[in-house]
């Protein structure tokens, strides 16, 4: 699909400066961009790519100031950054969505489709499940029964969203991601077995929320499981029954979560995080990579770092404290040969 400079312009609300009618049919790189292309500044490193590059579309910010002639036809808006983002959807929505059901697929009777919706080969839609207009079933997904997803949404192939479960509008959910599973519920007994609690509870998204592959996302045992609107998981995350986690939060890969925790909004969470279950964490906290959260984080904004996790800059210090730990036993060793010295 081809576009206008005078198009692109009309989506990002910019000012062109070149070619109005020049038309771009793919995105690439500034440093590899292609004739038939459009790509975006943003980064300054990056401005001589700019006088160099066979873009014929290039978006940058209002304020850049060009130092050499440039070839590329200018399209400047308020951020380059975000509007190359927003291209890169709508370039994405126009590649993915086809808006038909595959003969292959198996699709309930009794479900609900709305307008415009494609199914892949070899996906199974179950009873009474509802797809609002616009959602997109990619091969090989399986929806259970009473599943609803809300428009505009995109499943990839070998998705598993189980019964009773809600999808909002906007979402994505990449390949082999798993919605709804049983949450890791067993009561001990006397013999030393095992007793499983059913799991009755689903899962909500919200809107706008992204899960990136092989994440799992466990139904409640009661109730829902629950990731508020704009959440951003990454791939290779777990998250246990009765969860909830706020607005806008994002989390990194190979994050865990124990059940029944409540993260606040608009919270960061670096990859291989593990949190222990049953605790709060305020809005706006950052926690880094590798960290071990042990306990309730109550103050808005908080900076977290460590195994166990405390707040960043005692983290640093104990830190530089450990790499120097050897030095300090040896000199409390010769120390302590010289207090004995003097005992003599």
């Amino acid at each position: 699909m081809e576009f206008t400079a005078t198009q692109i312009a009309g989506l990002l609300n910019g000012v062109i400066e070149g070619n109005p009618d020049i038309k771009v049919s793919n995105l690439s790189k500034i440093d590899e961009g292609l004739p038939g292309t459009l790509t975006f500044l943003a980064n300054p490193r990056y401005n001589h790519y700019l006088y160099s590059t066979k873009a014929s579309i290039v978006i940058v910010n209002q304020d850049f100031i060009p130092t050499q002639p440039v070839g590329a036809t200018l399209i400047r808006v308020t951020n380059a950054y975000s509007s190359f983002a927003r291209l890169m959807e709508i370039y994405s929505e126009t590649t993915t969505h086809q808006g038909a059901i595959s003969q292959k697929s198996s699709v309930a009777l009794s479900a609900s489709i709305g307008k415009d919706v494609s199914v892949g080969d070899f996906s199974y839609i179950g009873e009474r499940v509802t797809l609002k207009d616009n959602v997109s079933i990619h091969p090989q997904v399986y929806i259970g029964p009473d599943v609803t997803i809300d428009e505009n949404t995109i499943i990839y192939p070998g998705v598993k969203i189980y019964p009773g479960c809600t999808v909002g509008k906007n979402c994505v959910l990449h390949s082999g991601v798993i919605i709804g599973s049983d949450g890791f519920g067993f009561a001990p007994q006397s013999d030393n077995n095992y007793q499983k609690i059913p799991q009755l509870g689903n899962v909500v998204l919200e809107d706008d929320v992204e899960v990136g592959s092989n994440t799992t996302i466990d139904r409640a045992t009661l109730g829902s499981t629950v990731i508020r609107k704009g959440v951003k998981l990454d791939n290779l995350i777990q998250i246990a029954h009765n969860v909830e986690i706020g607005q806008n939060t994002v989390i990194a890969a190979q994050s865990g979560i124990s059940g029944s925790t409540r993260i606040g909004k608009n919270c960061m969470i670096g990859g291989q995080v593990g949190i222990v279950g049953h605790i709060i964490i305020a809005d706006n906290v950052k926690i880094g990579a590798g960290s071990g959260v042990e306990a309730s984080i109550l103050q808005e904004g908080a900076v977290m770092l460590g195994a166990p996790a405390i707040e960043i800059g005692k983290a640093r210090r104990n830190f530089i404290h450990w790499r120097k730990l050897d030095e300090i036993v040896k000199k409390v060793y010769s120390i302590e040969k010289l207090v004995n010295k003097t005992h003599e």
